[in-house]
């Protein structure tokens, strides 16, 4: 597995759960297309946040050899993203709202 490949599965996670949570939990959803876009960017957000504590996919890969330990916590740390994301955004979408209509 390359960096790259684990950067793709990161990401596709993210986008995942946005949509399962979106799906469940409809007064957050956006609908599939905005909850894939919060999901993509909530996750990379994240995981590049997280990045830098060594759970990056260049730190998964290091020296040629898979850890699974940190793939598995990119892997959480990216769903914990995707769905961050869509609370969040949900939240502030709903606080501009009430501030528009009065």
């Amino acid at each position: 597995m390359t960096g790259t490949l684990i950067s793709l599965i990161s990401v596709f996670i993210g986008i995942i759960a946005a949509n399962v949570f979106g799906y469940f939990k409809k007064n957050y959803s956006f609908g599939f297309t905005g909850n894939t876009l919060i999901g993509v960017f909530g996750s990379i957000f994240l995981i590049k946040s997280f990045g830098r504590l060594g759970f990056d996919p260049w730190s998964i890969m290091e020296n040629e050899i898979f850890d699974i330990t940190r793939f598995i916590i990119n892997c959480l740390v990216s769903l914990l993203g995707g769905v961050l994301a869509l609370i969040i955004i949900r939240k502030t979408y709903n606080v501009m709202n009430k501030k528009a209509a009065k």
